[in-house]
């Protein structure tokens, strides 16, 4: 199975002009044999779009190397374009064109024969789900189906590796599902790496298996969801009254991680086999009245606002690529609550 990374930085950096959009940055994604999922995050202006332009060999770098499947953006693009999809955010069709001509003909350009094109571009379409649609003029599309159409010329051409840019933008709750689903048989029956580029962090959370962080074209956090997943860390909302000084310092005595959000208010990491039963006991050590108590698993959400620099824990290790430096995810959320009340009743 192959090992090498399906992409690979080092000491990127790219300008645009005098502006340094990319400011030397160090990854290696998707080292795992078979199908990956590779979430990439970030607020607007993180460097996002900069990243994904000179993956395609759009941008040159102006220092550092980067790699993708093995190839490199700089000299190797002609092989790599063959082996790429690309679904972009904005649309990029010719309205005029049928569904299946459009497809046939970005099959065509990706390297295929004519009839093995034209083959391609039905069995595609049936597959997104635009099968009944793929004698229509484009311009006819709804935006879901413009969504899906995108998806499809990205995957006409079997590519090894499938860059998506805000792929469930705009779709309706259904239409989502749907999208993610398609995502996730990409990389699990069909083998294939997806990069998955969005800002909203439940899908990245549901289909990706890692996911990198961009703040200020750096690489402020990097972790592999499927371990952050078996961690089964936990997250407690809790608002308590009383003087609350002393909680910083006895929470790492269970294991814990802490934020203070002021007024009594902390968010909570829970390790592994800590239940909230230690924060009742541990608030009731400190004399504290406990308002409310809200428990749930660790969630992306978190992961982000911390690497954002929205919060702040009480031990935080230096962000890097290759180590994961946030909080922990797992899979799935669940919720309870407890009622205020005086802590340890």
């Amino acid at each position: 199975m192959d090992s090498r990374p399906v992409i690979e930085l080092e000491d990127l950096k790219v300008r645009l002009g005098r502006r340094e959009i990319l400011h030397g940055i160090t990854c290696r994604l998707g080292t795992s044999g078979g199908g990956r999922a590779i979430g990439l995050l970030g607020p607007n202006g993180a460097g996002k779009s900069t990243l994904i332009l000179t993956l395609l060999g759009f941008l040159r770098p102006s220092a550092g190397r980067a790699r993708i499947l093995g190839l490199d953006c700089r000299r190797g693009m002609g092989e790599a374009r063959s082996r790429i999809g690309y679904m972009p955010e904005n649309d990029a069709f010719v309205g005029e064109m049928t569904a299946v001509s459009f497809l046939r003909q970005m099959a065509e350009l990706s390297g295929l024969p004519s009839k093995a094109a034209l083959e391609k571009a039905h069995e595609v379409l049936f597959h997104v789900g635009l099968g009944e649609a793929r004698y229509r003029e484009l311009r006819t599309y709804s935006l879901g189906m413009k969504q899906m159409a995108k998806l499809a010329q990205a995957i006409v051409h079997g590519p090894e590796l499938v860059i998506l840019d805000e792929p469930t933008n705009g779709l309706d709750p259904a239409a989502r599902r749907r999208m993610l689903r398609l995502i996730t048989e990409m990389k699990e029956e069909q083998g294939m790496h997806v990069l998955v580029c969005s800002h909203l962090l439940r899908d990245i959370e549901q289909v990706c298996d890692e996911a990198v962080i961009l703040k200020d074209g750096l690489i402020v956090h990097h972790s592999n969801l499927e371990d952050e997943r078996r961690s089964n860390r936990s997250f407690v909302e809790l608002e308590v009254t009383g003087d609350d000084r002393h909680l910083r310092l006895a929470l790492p005595a269970i294991g814990a991680e802490g934020i203070s959000e002021g007024s009594g208010r902390w968010r909570i990491v829970l390790p592994a086999g800590v239940g909230v039963e230690a924060i009742w006991a541990l608030a009731a050590r400190q004399h504290l009245l406990v308002r409310k108590l809200t428990h749930r698993r660790d969630t992306l959400e978190e992961i982000f606002l911390k690497a954002m620099g929205h919060l702040t824990y009480t031990e935080a290790p230096a962000p890097s690529c290759a180590v994961p430096a946030a909080s922990s995810l797992a899979s799935s959320e669940g919720a309870g609550s407890g009622k205020p009340g005086p802590a340890g009743r």
